[in-house]
């Protein structure tokens, strides 16, 4: 009896849990584009991505994270992009700095989580449209511009299936430009065996921080001279691993 109570009291704990959390998203408007970043979905954000790693039996190999420069958000962090898990992972490990990412709309529609990330002042792009895609890259320069948040954003738009580095939109580092911000350089691996791996086996996933590119370099450098740095060090690195 004692048993069965313990698990019927589980129950009901994960039932009013996953009834807070939906309240929780309720309260967001799903049109809205979110300027000032809340603490509240930002920790809830964290907890689920905590539930989601431990779940998935990820385990984080974390490295270089004592290069990014401390008491600031005004920083815009790029890397290569090989998983669904690869933003999840990246805004764990590097908690501090309250990134938000730039993504793909759809990803704003998934239940509960698309609403959260919103309030955390994540940004849809339009990859087809350049207009409306400017548009995503002024509004982030503008949250880098007062240290609302950092931003992530992957240079290559999308993931490469077969781990390879993709052609670089090197628009994105007009962000920092524009934010007059440094660039941090993130290498993933790992990330693409967590769903062969689960739920037999866990997965050892390296999140790296590779280098910081100075806000004075970024400010008078060309975006393609800036794509060509960053993917060089990128490449060498994930051949190494």
């Amino acid at each position: 009896m004692i048993i069965l109570n313990l698990i019927c009291l589980l129950a009901l704990l994960l039932v009013l849990f996953l009834l807070f959390l939906a309240v929780c998203g309720l309260v967001v408007n799903p049109n809205k584009e979110y300027e000032n970043h809340s603490s509240f979905y930002r920790a809830l954000v964290n907890m689920i991505s905590f539930i989601i790693i431990k779940v998935m039996r990820i385990k984080i190999h974390a490295s270089g994270v004592d290069k990014v420069p401390k008491g600031t958000k005004k920083i815009l962090f790029v890397g290569n992009h090989r998983s669904n898990f690869d933003p999840i992972l990246t805004w764990y490990v590097l908690k501090p700095w309250q990134l938000s990412f730039i993504s793909k709309p759809s990803n704003f529609k998934i239940p509960i989580f698309g609403r959260y990330v919103q309030k955390c002042c994540f940004m849809a792009i339009d990859r087809e449209n350049p207009r409306n895609a400017m548009k995503t890259i002024i509004k982030a320069s503008k949250l880098l511009q007062k240290g609302e948040v950092s931003v992530g954003v992957y240079p290559e738009g999308t993931r490469s299936k077969e781990c390879r580095l993709l052609p670089f939109h090197n628009g994105v580092f007009k962000i920092a430009q524009r934010a007059e911000a440094p660039i941090v350089i993130v290498a993933i691996s790992g990330t693409e065996k967590v769903s062969k791996n689960y739920p037999l086996h866990k997965t050892d996933v390296y999140v790296d921080v590779l280098d910081v590119l100075s806000a004075e370099w970024v400010k008078t450098a060309q975006t393609d001279d800036i794509g060509k740095l960053v993917k060089d060090k990128l490449y060498k690195h994930l051949s190494e691993k």
